[in-house]
């Protein structure tokens, strides 16, 4: 398996959210998978409803970070952190 680190910053009401995200490559799928991309934020998002840390799979290590990158911005961060200026 190789990994991939990428970041991005969510821009609230409240601050700026730093996440941090990992893909993770395959060398083949693990089981159960068509896919060997896997992309997992550090944070969870939408903790006051049903919390989840957003994620994706895709064929391609931008299809899987572009999944994760979207539930980021799709659901309100709710935690206390924030970014460094």
């Amino acid at each position: 398996m190789q990994l991939h680190h990428f970041s991005i910053v969510k821009h609230t009401a409240n601050g700026d959210i730093k996440f941090a995200i990992t893909v993770k490559e395959f060398a083949v799928p693990p089981p159960g998978q068509r896919v060997r991309f896997y992309a997992e934020a550090d944070k969870a998002v939408n903790q006051k409803a049903a919390s989840f840390v957003p994620c994706g799979w895709g064929t391609s290590i931008f299809s899987a970070l572009g999944d994760c990158v979207r539930l980021i911005r799709q659901f309100p961060y709710e935690g206390g952190e924030r970014a460094a200026s």
